[in-house]
């Protein structure tokens, strides 16, 4: 018989769950916002429930192979705790994996949220044609994961792959994390808001009409203005590509992987950062001078004046799955968990 899966985005606002059968074909999606406030059994059992459902709907066809469930936060891969997660205050310590069971009697598979977009966007994304890359996930923060070989690469004990945690600035903003300077405060919705709320406060004309005058001022916000030729507004988005080239310029160095993904709600104002995360990439990384898709040596500074390109390449792309990505991935695990 035929075999599906059913993967689970666990966010701190929505809760998104999908069937999703062993040839990566979409059987249906269902969306409920999460409700954190209610209490952490509440949530398991909400979600325990609508994944029944959903299951039910299925099984008569298909063989039901487990649940992967995608959750933000530093996650024991080997016991399914929660460590910590920003998003859901009160749940660290939690055997999450083992009260999803109880309620679902079924197997469950616990995964970082970057993680897994990483694994979606090899299976049927913009990695389906690599076996290993990094994925960094733009969004209230800066996620990050890892395949290698084809399979999440976790570290000694999931933790690896806290990209947004790099540090870009030794001396910059405070992160929540304790340490400064971390990609996070420079990458994401929430950075880009800061940035331009420190820009309103020094004057920045365009920013400050927006803001007084829309009351869903927001990262699109600030892009848009941006791609209507907003100085203030694209200096903010050359700092985010600025940043994201810092850290892509390590990563490319010290892993040398075929291909990095950008994802998340921030990676749809490409177009505004992407043009400085590749003159950082020129100018940082000797590695990706090397291996540019289109590299020119000998022209401009930094390593891509020192060094000759080769014939194979470092690819920097978009997300091809976007906000899917993590569903996809979190719908894989059952399938090659074990396998």
């Amino acid at each position: 018989m035929p075999s599906f899966s059913i993967g689970v985005d666990l966010g701190g606002t929505n809760l998104r769950i999908a069937a999703v059968d062993e040839n990566g074909t979409l059987l249906e999606k269902v969306t409920l916002g999460t409700g954190v406030s209610r209490g952490r059994a509440r949530v398991i059992q909400d979600m325990s429930d609508a994944i029944s459902r959903l299951a039910k709907r299925y099984e008569a066809k298909l063989t039901l192979l487990g649940v992967g469930v995608g959750v933000p936060g530093i996650i024991d891969r080997q016991t399914g705790i929660m460590r910590e997660s920003p998003n859901f205050p009160g749940w660290a310590g939690a055997s999450i994996k083992a009260e999803i069971e109880e309620c679902l009697r079924a197997r469950v598979i616990v995964e970082n949220d970057a993680n897994v977009a990483a694994f979606g966007e090899k299976w049927l994304g913009a990695g389906k044609n690599v076996e290993h890359l990094a994925i960094l996930t733009l969004g209230t923060g800066v996620g990050g994961g890892l395949v290698f070989n084809g399979r999440i690469w976790a570290g000694m004990t999931g933790m690896a792959g806290e990209i947004g945690h790099v540090t870009v600035e030794p001396n910059g903003v405070q992160c929540g994390c304790g340490n400064r300077g971390c990609l996070e405060q420079y990458a994401s919705a929430t950075a880009v808001m800061r940035m331009a709320k420190e820009a309103v406060a020094a004057g920045a004309p365009g920013l400050q009409l927006a803001a007084s005058s829309d009351a869903e001022f927001s990262a699109r916000a600030i892009y848009n203005l941006a791609i209507q030729g907003d100085d203030d507004a694209r200096k903010i988005f050359r700092e985010v590509g600025r940043c994201l080239g810092i850290a892509l310029a390590n990563l490319v160095n010290v892993l040398n992987l075929p291909m990095y993904v950008i994802a998340g709600g921030v990676s749809s104002a490409w177009d505004a950062f992407a043009p400085s995360i590749f003159e950082e990439l020129q100018r940082r990384s000797m590695v990706y001078a090397a291996t540019a898709l289109g590299s020119h040596a000998g022209e401009g500074q930094g390593a891509s004046a020192r060094i000759e390109p080769g014939p194979t390449k470092t690819v920097i792309t978009r997300s091809l799955l976007g906000n899917d990505a993590g569903l996809y991935g979190a719908a894989r695990l059952p399938m090659v968990e074990g396998a």
